[in-house]
């Protein structure tokens, strides 16, 4: 695995950590932000060709 898959995957993990987080706190403005965020992540990520887990 090459620098820029690992690191996209962690972010994606810890992007979706975040979410769950906010989530979690009921900190609806946070959580808006970390799933813009993560839809970014992982239109990047099929950009370049990087498989997500659907977890």
């Amino acid at each position: 695995m090459d620098a820029f898959t690992a690191g996209i995957l962690q972010r994606i993990e810890t992007t979706r950590s975040d979410l769950d987080r906010a989530r979690r706190t009921g900190d609806d403005f946070l959580a808006d932000m970390e799933q813009a965020e993560l839809d970014d992540l992982h239109r990047l990520a099929a950009e370049h060709g990087v498989q997500v887990s659907a977890a």
